[in-house]
């Protein structure tokens, strides 16, 4: 838009995260410039620079709320845990939101669960507040995010448990982190993807979320903080779980269940 139409000089603004090389983009780059192109990515750069003045301007309302939500709260005398090494979330505010939210939720960490950044962990409490008193338990609170099978009995028979259908906003970001969770060597990472290879990954992203909302629910309403064990752990702790149901099950048919021994000098 500035006159610059060298194919070669254009290609070095090259994103460094981009695949293609300064080679083929220059290659691309190489064509005619023609008046309305040049006019209607005028506009589009235009439009894409109002459009990022208007977002700084939400990420400084932001800021300014937080500040007014937190005026009259009693700062925290714990201090604030170390951030997690994670990538930034798109079109996360520029402001200092974790500080924030560590206070606005009393003094515990809600980044701290797998899945959850401060920005998405702001999200959901905008959505669903700070005061979890509001429901009882968490079954409740999971029942209301529409996370909970959803048991049709007639006759004393379930005929179906499928969850209902919910438009929440809530239940849609912890879905979304429950997606997010799964690429991760976490417990939580290693369960979605247990249940993935079993039932499939639809049902597997509504259970990882349940989970996901127990954890927030019990971070809210009981302060517990929450460590990850590993994926290793969840992975023995479901190996030991499914010899204890075996060794149950051979006992209750009589028969006694014996573990094998490993092979030495190649004799088994």
């Amino acid at each position: 838009m500035a006159g610059t139409q060298n194919p070669a000089t254009l290609a070095k603004f090259r994103d460094s995260r981009c695949r293609a090389s300064e080679q083929v983009i220059c290659q691309a780059l190489t064509g005619n410039f023609r008046a309305e192109h040049l006019f209607a990515l005028r506009q589009a750069v235009e439009l894409y620079d109002t459009y990022q003045a208007k977002i700084a301007d939400c990420d400084t309302e932001l800021e300014r709320v937080l500040s007014e939500l937190n005026a009259g709260r009693e700062i925290p005398t714990a201090s604030l845990p170390k951030k997690r090494n994670r990538s930034r979330q798109k079109n996360e505010p520029t402001a200092d939101i974790h500080s924030a939210l560590f206070t606005l939720a009393g003094g515990v960490d809600l980044t701290q669960i797998h899945g959850l950044g401060p920005y998405s962990a702001l999200r959901i409490v905008a959505e669903v507040g700070t005061d979890m008193s509001r429901w009882p338990t968490v079954k409740h609170f999971t029942s209301w995010l529409t996370l909970s099978p959803g048991n049709k009995i007639s006759g004393g028979k379930v005929l179906s448990s499928r969850t209902r259908r919910s438009t929440n906003r809530a239940t849609s970001l912890l879905r979304i982190a429950a997606v997010n969770v799964g690429k991760t060597s976490t417990a939580l990472g290693a369960f979605y993807r247990r249940l993935a290879a079993r039932i499939g990954k639809a049902k597997a992203v509504t259970a990882t979320a349940r989970k996901i909302a127990v954890l927030f629910y019990n971070t809210l309403r009981h302060g517990a903080a929450y460590k990850d064990p590993g994926a290793d752990y969840y992975e023995e702790r479901f190996r030991r779980r499914t010899i204890d149901n075996l060794r149950r099950r051979a006992g209750a048919l009589g028969f006694s269940l014996i573990a094998s021994e490993p092979a030495v000098d190649g004799v088994s």
